[in-house]
């Protein structure tokens, strides 16, 4: 099924994105030299929350956008319920970014 590869590699690649975004660089070698190892450890956390719960908001969207078009085409009268499930759905990514943010203040 072609979806579910194309899942697959937009989940990677939005994984390497927030890798990227949030790679510490320079950060890490003056954390070691100040004997404050788990930085690293921090910004990895940060970057993994930020990646995974948009992999799984990604996944909600699809399925949830999917069923809802569905009902749509079926009773048009659904368009403000199957919104408010999309949204519910894009709320996860928000959720992941938020720790994100209270884990990289805490540094």
């Amino acid at each position: 099924m072609r979806g579910d590869g194309t899942y697959r590699g937009m989940g990677a690649a939005m994984l390497i994105v927030a890798v990227v975004i949030f790679y510490p660089g320079p950060a890490i070698a003056a954390a070691a030299s100040a004997g404050q190892d788990w930085m690293g450890l921090a910004y990895i956390s940060a970057a993994l929350a930020v990646g995974l719960s948009c992999i799984g908001s990604a996944y909600a969207v699809a399925r949830i956008g999917s069923a809802g078009m569905g009902a749509i085409s079926e009773k048009p009268e659904l368009t403000g319920r199957v919104l408010v499930f999309v949204g519910l759905a894009e709320g996860i990514a928000i959720y992941g970014l938020i720790i994100a943010i209270m884990i990289l203040n805490k540094l």
